[in-house]
């Protein structure tokens, strides 16, 4: 079940209204337990096998949890957060990373001229696992560094880990900012309701008009199967990283804006991080939610900026390879984050950026590019793709025409003109969400802008594509 599906549509308004008549007349413990039913029909109507991991990893956490608030012994602590560790970091490893781990090691043995058969397993990536398990295990993790209390109420903390807007795809929220919100009782917001619809309307936009007319033109410009051009690859690049962004970030805006509706608030995950001056910036811009977790809960650890000089390009280095690996069980994830972190370790060196007029375009450009080992299928995939831009004597428009006729003229005409218009409005949000940024205009231009998104929607959105996201993968 997806946000912008009719089936969604038909699930939330019925949840919409039961929740405020169960909040309204009832007690917050039974209002948590239906919102852990409906979030538990939610992620079961993708494959209900897999709400027993979700319940797993409530279970475990819960109890590990309410364990570390009342052990006081050193050696004690550290095996009670060894086990949420290994309990959830051991679920997340065998569906996502079995098969790469077997495979990875098989090409280990043949350098060596060792051959091994060893068993893969075809095994279904669970929806959101990645998303889910960060966010349970940053909640036994801050218990340990005697950050937060344990939750005693299990009520809300399994609706903390399983609150449907962002189950499977984020913002990954910290317990100490989400959790208290489900041991109070909701009073309807018309403002933060209006705010919340906005933001829906906006993400929906990003999503079937931006991201997914986008995609179907980088999919066509990077198929393993076509012959590709320079032009077609820097293209199809420059059009997947429109797409992911429209895709992630609007999907992000429409969790927020949901939740919103529901009386919570769910933190910021982009805030136009395209129009970064600097890879630092870019991070603090963009996917905030797992930057932070990353940076919290893996670069500091290893002694963040606090060491010498070669210990912090290390943790950087190693962050960043981490995060790829987090996006996925392919050497391309490792490669693209490896790179960001290069880059990032430049940046640190230098210690100084380049004035905004020059830093933000020469950004941009940069990040577009590092989205091609992200968007390759595997490194042979990578290496034909990247070979193709420094083949000049090839850089032909030939197949770029050919996937924008097919794709149609008009219609791709028409979304340039919409894409610039949408670059504009974003360019000038800042650090405010589209809602923010909009409250302050007129109501003439508010009205219009509402009303062009909804037009835009139905008449240029597609929804023909199979209507997904792409961070579900994750």
């Amino acid at each position: 079940m997806i946000f912008n599906s009719i089936t969604f549509l038909i699930f939330f308004f019925l949840f919409f209204n039961l929740y405020w008549l169960i909040n309204n007349r009832a007690g917050i413990n039974l209002r948590n337990t239906f919102i852990v039913l409906a979030s538990y029909l939610f992620y079961g109507w993708w494959d209900w096998r897999f709400l027993s991991l979700i319940v797993l990893s409530s279970i475990v956490d819960y109890v590990i949890g309410w364990q570390l608030g009342k052990v006081e012994r050193p050696r004690s602590r550290k095996y009670l957060l060894g086990l949420s560790l290994l309990v959830n970091l051991g679920v997340l490893g065998f569906f996502k990373y079995f098969n790469f781990f077997v495979a990875s090691f098989q090409d280990l043995l043949s350098v060596f001229s060792l051959t091994v058969s060893l068993p893969v397993l075809q095994i279904i990536l669970p929806v959101g696992i990645s998303f889910y398990t960060f966010q349970t295990l940053s909640y036994t993790i801050d218990i340990y560094r005697r950050q937060i209390k344990p939750e005693r109420n299990v009520f809300a903390f399994f609706a903390f880990v399983s609150f449907f807007p962002q189950l499977v795809a984020g913002p990954i929220e910290r317990a100490s900012q989400l959790l208290p919100q489900f041991l109070s009782k909701k009073q309807f917001d018309y403002h933060q309701s209006i705010s919340g619809l906005r933001l829906i309307l906006w993400g929906l936009f990003k999503k079937v008009v931006i991201a997914d007319n986008f995609g179907v033109l980088a999919d066509q410009c990077l198929a393993v199967e076509h012959t590709v051009s320079g032009v077609t690859t820097l293209v199809g690049t420059l059009f997947f990283a429109l797409q992911i962004y429209a895709d992630f970030s609007g999907y992000s805006d429409m969790a927020i804006g949901l939740a919103r509706l529901l009386g919570f608030q769910l933190r910021k995950n982009f805030l136009t991080p395209y129009f970064s001056g600097s890879f630092t910036e870019f991070w603090r811009r963009g996917h905030i939610s797992l930057s932070t977790w990353f940076r919290d809960y893996v670069y500091i650890p290893l002694g963040g900026s606090r060491v010498g000089d070669f210990q912090i390009y290390r943790n950087i280095f190693l962050t960043f390879v981490l995060s790829g690996l987090w996006h996925g069980a392919k050497v391309t994830f490792l490669i693209w984050g490896a790179l960001h972190g290069v880059f990032l370790m430049i940046e640190k060196k230098i210690g100084r950026f380049l004035p905004r007029p020059i830093g933000v375009p020469l950004v941009f450009i940069m990040v577009v590019l590092l989205w091609l080992p992200f968007r390759a299928e595997q490194v042979t995939h990578l290496w034909r793709l990247t070979q193709s831009i420094f083949d000049f004597k090839n850089y032909s428009l030939g197949n770029v025409e050919q996937f924008i006729y097919a794709f149609s003229i008009t219609r791709f005409m028409t979304l340039l003109f919409v894409f610039v218009g949408f670059w504009w409005l974003e360019s000038r949000f800042g650090k405010n969400d589209f809602s923010e940024w909009i409250s302050g205009r007129r109501t003439v231009f508010r009205v219009s802008i509402y009303y062009i998104l909804l037009l835009l929607i139905l008449f240029l959105g597609n929804f023909s594509v199979k209507p997904s996201f792409i961070y579900f993968q994750f």
